[in-house]
């Protein structure tokens, strides 16, 4: 049974973009071979953790339907399995205890640098005697375990990328379970994916570099190597690793901008695969269905916001207008009635990207304009005639409206484009809105002249 597993940090606002990039893989991976995915808070860095990182994280992929399929863990309530297996390794010779002070490392670290040397622990405390090791344990000195790295190579298979081999010579002797007793992501993710049954580890390229370690330990303890496939890193257009500096890097973005949690994952479809049929438009399922993991390419993929606000637009128009207007209404809590939204729907759908763009095209149907985008005062002998010929409508619609100020226009010997211009300001305070003679039925002819009025002030 095919079991993946996504391990977020909760040192952090809240997901970043690149871990639901990979969660999405995790996830389709699972579903595609009928097995689960699990969700593992990686939280023993205790140091940098961010009050209500968690709880964000677990909202954000349940808002794009990548929940767990069994009950999400925590590291730190793990403590004990970490120690019990840590001790097994200092057992078999394959770990030590280290009572190194941070003065005397970082004063051994400066002198391996000043010889040209790459900087490493030198085993100091690699021949101390158990006796000696229980006696500074017992007077309470701080201590580490480190992992007491094998001579040779280490060689492991990656789906995407191949054979990978490391010489041991460059691999540090890596701290295992750190003074505060809580383990250090190494000897932490290779226990919880063994006794998880964890099958595909899917995770960013940016960890090949650890995996020989992990593979140390997996062969150390004498268990099976699950499947590594390490996945590009995602990028910004000019190919410069994705950060905060650049882009919006926290999932929740997205989704707070009006962004379709569908039109991401579908956008992330295409993160590093191609659809078979060169489709660029798909649905979760369909992804499901065709996706291979071994056809992830190995080149890291750019990540385009204005390819993914294109294609956020293009799920928006795909909407039929019922669903459209309850995922707006929700989006908008309390500021649109249902009523409005779904009289507004037809003028604007084409033309919004995201469900946020609403509120920009369609704020003036909640409260008179207070500014304008364009100096009317030039037009009030205009708009003073729009106010009289439009009183006088006894039918009160779109079409009645232009055929009433169109015939204006050619009495005033003025463009229609001029004489609408003025009315759009007029009514809406912007140049660009929907439709203006829609608009004005939706808002009511009371209001509308209301407005005209004001503008000629």
């Amino acid at each position: 049974m095919v079991r993946t597993r996504i391990a977020p940090s909760p040192t952090g606002e809240d997901l970043h973009i690149g871990n639901l990039y990979t969660a999405l893989l995790n996830w389709t991976w699972a579903h595609k071979n009928n097995g689960a995915f699990i969700i593992r808070i990686e939280d023993t860095d205790r140091t940098r953790l961010v009050p209500g990182s968690e709880e964000r994280i677990l909202k954000t992929l349940a808002a794009f339907g990548l929940s767990p399929d069994e009950p999400f863990c925590r590291q730190s309530e793990r403590l004990s399995i970490y120690h019990e297996y840590v001790e097994q390794l200092v057992d078999k010779g394959h770990a030590y205890y280290c009572f190194c002070t941070p003065e005397r490392l970082d004063a051994v670290r400066k002198e391996q640098m000043a010889q040209k040397k790459q900087p490493k622990y030198d085993r100091h405390c690699l021949s101390l005697s158990p006796q000696e090791v229980k006696e500074r344990i017992e007077r309470g000195e701080p201590h580490v375990i480190r992992m007491k790295i094998p001579e040779g190579k280490t060689t492991f298979h990656d789906v995407i990328h191949g054979d990978i081999t490391i010489d041991n010579a460059t691999i540090d002797d890596t701290v295992l379970l750190k003074s505060d007793t809580f383990p250090t992501y190494h000897l932490a993710v290779v226990i919880d994916d063994h006794l998880m049954n964890i099958t595909h580890v899917i995770r960013a390229e940016e960890w090949i570099p650890s995996t020989p370690k992990h593979v140390l330990l997996y062969h150390m303890f004498g268990w099976q190597l699950p499947v590594f496939v390490h996945t590009p890193i995602l990028r910004n257009p000019d190919k410069s690793k994705l950060s905060k500096r650049k882009n919006p890097v926290w999932s929740s973005w997205y989704l707070a901008e009006g962004y379709l949690p569908e039109a991401i994952l579908n956008y992330f479809g295409l993160m590093g695969w191609s659809h078979p049929e060169g489709k660029e438009i798909f649905s979760r399922d369909e992804f499901v269905r065709l996706f291979d993991i071994k056809d992830v390419h190995s080149v890291g993929p750019v990540f385009d916001s204005a390819k993914l606000t294109w294609m956020n637009g293009e799920y928006i128009r795909m909407m039929d207008a019922e669903t459209l207007s309850k995922k707006i209404h929700s989006f908008f809590t309390d500021r649109y009635a249902m009523e409005l939204i779904k009289q507004v729907i037809p003028l604007v759908q084409e033309r919004i990207k995201t469900l946020k763009e609403f509120d920009a095209y369609t704020s003036f149907f909640l409260s008179a304009p207070s500014t304008y985008e364009q100096d009317l005062s030039a037009q009030r002998d205009l708009l003073t005639s729009m106010v009289e010929h439009l009183d006088n409508l006894t039918d009160w619609t779109a079409q009645n409206i232009g055929e009433t100020l169109e015939k204006l226009a050619r009495e005033k010997g003025v463009s229609n484009s001029k004489l609408f211009m003025a009315l759009r300001i007029a009514i809406t305070g912007k140049k660009i809105t929907p439709p203006i003679n829609e608009s004005m039925v939706i808002l009511g002819k009371a209001e509308s002249i209301a407005r005209i009025k004001t503008a000629t002030k």
